[in-house]
């Protein structure tokens, strides 16, 4: 933007917010980047700026909190977002909303709809993943207009970054709650991407004696909520090296939220064989504490325990509270040994039969070993360098081989976790016959993916190096086979490929002139599929079969297409055309043979079409 004086990068975390921002030169070199600092309610009416807005929203009843209460130096808003919202939320957890991010990354719940929080009382409104989104989006916004009045963050160079691993509704949904706060250049950018942007950014041009030609870095991104996995290849472009992004993991809901519960289960079983049994609500709270003795201690080597207070209702307790303790003994053993083990890289990820019934909630990792997670998709992506001559794999490897790797994340702040997972890589690698890793140091964990945005802004402008890479999955839509009727048994389907692995946004795929039936005026059902493996399958490629693993069925489409003068449930003979918008997201238009309509379908969650 030609009036634009800064750029600013937003990481909407799953548990903290993050804002970062450069000023432009007159050059339009890259300039250092300064962390945003962030007003908010830390107490009943008390405000303070702080280095992140943690990600949770706090519905108070009106006796709790009047409005007063809860006033902004922006105005009032009916919940509270930020510090105060977590700690009110730790005593009364039915009306805490958190992790709307990771809700928004849910394919099977309508994003739109309001069901957070999801054990709310009768008398709470409860509010969508989206508006939550969304209301963080305007807490931010808000709060740099006010610092900066003249310069509004609208018409600044923006980005906000998204999980890798987010599917293109959750990618669009994040642009719309941009544009709904009035953000609408905002550009949206993959989080392990913007972390290497960052430690690029901090190395000075250093970047290019730490890595060569040939190396292939994994970022490991391992969040409050998530652990996000990507690698990158180190190749030679025009003599010069270029950075392209060849591989993102699954979206896995893994992090340290996991890893603070599994500790308050074990102090909640040390406190029930010393007698004292816990309430449901209460452990909300001890695992706060948790989180909180956990950072102690790996900040602290000489402590070998840290002191818990649990809250209590109840009367018979000193000063209304529990008091116990966390040791280092308990940490190693419940997260280096019970999230890291060391396993063979052929290890598979542990699946377990699940109830018939089950309670709404998010789709969780079912295994919580982060290193089983990790050589399954190095193994899944052995093959993500072949068509690269600069980045090779010797005969008979078994999995992807990272010449080095870059941590991020609020998790990988704690050394004994980061040591084991080097450790156990390595191993594989030698066993392999492989060198060990580089680590790549310099990142701030909590702070990098938000400077990394800020950075970006710089290189959309043609200044430093950019990282290529395109859509990390080849699509498909599926394709109904004309079958007589046959009891029990469906029609077959097809796998039509609309999108390449690596095709760049803002373009458009060159699809065969293949006509297909289009059914109009009836409602139906459009069937979308993604491969991370399959790099081959160009546009028009028809697949009839394809082998467990390798295409995943993304959440469908509901629509009724107009008839647009037709007869309801007419079949109309269309060529299809793919693109890939600017935000990532897969558009799919059909026109008809004879004549002039255009039906458009997008990945969005509203299940509209156009």
């Amino acid at each position: 933007m030609s009036d634009a004086q800064f750029t600013v990068g937003i990481d909407l975390g799953t548990t903290h917010c993050v804002m970062a921002f450069a000023t432009i030169s007159d050059d339009g070199e890259p300039q250092p980047q300064q962390l945003f600092t962030i007003p908010q309610l830390v107490g009943p009416g008390q405000i303070e700026e702080r280095n992140a807005l943690p990600s949770f929203a706090y519905l108070p009843h009106e006796s709790e909190l009047p409005p007063s209460q809860r006033q902004l130096p922006w105005g009032e808003f009916p919940y509270v977002a930020g510090q105060l919202a977590r700690e009110l939320g730790a005593k009364t957890p039915t009306r805490l909303v958190s992790s709307a991010k990771s809700w928004l990354g849910h394919g099977e719940v309508d994003r739109r709809s309001a069901l957070l929080p999801l054990q709310a009382p009768e008398d709470v409104s409860k509010l969508s993943p989206y508006e939550v989104s969304k209301h963080y989006l305007q807490h931010l916004t808000r709060a740099w207009d006010q610092r900066h009045p003249d310069a509004p963050l609208a018409k600044q160079q923006l980005t906000i970054t998204v999980p890798a691993s987010f599917d293109p509704s959750a990618r669009e949904l994040t642009a719309l709650a941009a544009q709904e706060v009035g953000l609408h250049q905002a550009t949206l950018l993959e989080e392990p991407q913007a972390a290497l942007y960052s430690w690029i950014s901090g190395s000075h041009g250093d970047w290019r004696n730490q890595v060569s030609t040939g190396d292939v870095i994994l970022v490991i991104d391992l969040g409050g909520g998530t652990t996000d996995l990507s690698l990158i290849a180190v190749t030679e472009e025009d003599g010069a090296l270029a950075l392209n992004r060849i591989a993102v993991g699954d979206h896995l809901l893994l992090g340290g939220d996991n890893m603070d519960l599994a500790l308050a289960h074990t102090v909640r079983q040390k406190l029930a064989q010393q007698g004292t049994q816990l309430q449901p609500w209460q452990l909300l709270a001890l695992s706060h504490g948790c989180r909180q003795a956990k950072e102690t201690l790996f900040s602290q080597p000489e402590l070998t325990e840290v002191p818990i207070v649990v809250p209590s209702r109840g009367s018979s307790l000193i000063g209304g509270s529990l008091r116990t303790e966390l040791s280092r003994a308990e940490v190693d053993a419940v997260l280096v040994e019970g999230f890291f083990p060391r396993t063979d890289i052929e290890t598979p990820v542990v699946h377990r039969a699940r109830g018939a019934l089950t309670k709404l909630n998010l789709p969780y990792a079912q295994d919580p070993a982060v290193t089983r997670h990790l050589a399954a998709f190095l193994s899944k992506q052995r093959h993500a360098t072949d068509e690269l001559s600069d980045v090779q794999l010797p005969a008979g490897a078994r999995f992807l081989h990272p010449t080095a790797v870059l941590f991020n994340g609020g998790v990988v702040k704690a050394s004994p976790l980061t040591n084991r997972i080097v450790e156990v890589l390595n191993q594989w690698l030698t066993d392999d016959g492989a060198a060990p890793v580089k680590v790549l140091a310099g990142n701030d964990p909590d702070q990098a993916v938000a400077h990394g945005a800020a950075y970006y802004g710089s290189v959309r402008s043609g200044n430093g190096v950019r990282i290529r890479g395109g859509i990390a999955s080849a699509y498909y839509v599926g394709i109904e086979s004309a079958m007589p009727a046959v009891p029990g048994m469906e029609a077959p389907i097809e796998a039509f490929c609309i999108a390449p692995f690596g095709m760049e946004e803002g373009t458009e795929a060159s699809l065969p002139t293949q006509e297909f039936g289009l059914v109009v005026g009836q409602p139906v059902r459009f069937r979308f599929f993604s491969s991370t493996v399959r790099r081959d399958d160009q546009p028009g490629h028809i697949l009839d079969f394809w082998n467990e693993g390798e295409l995943e069925e993304l959440p469908a489409i509901e629509a009724l297409l107009p008839a647009e003068g037709r007869t309801p449930g007419d079949v109309v003979p269309v060529l299809l055309q793919a693109s890939i918008n600017a935000l990532g997201t897969l558009e799919l238009a059909a026109m008809p043979i004879d004549g002039s309509e255009h039906w458009q379908v997008e990945f969005d969650t509203r299940g509209e079409s156009a």
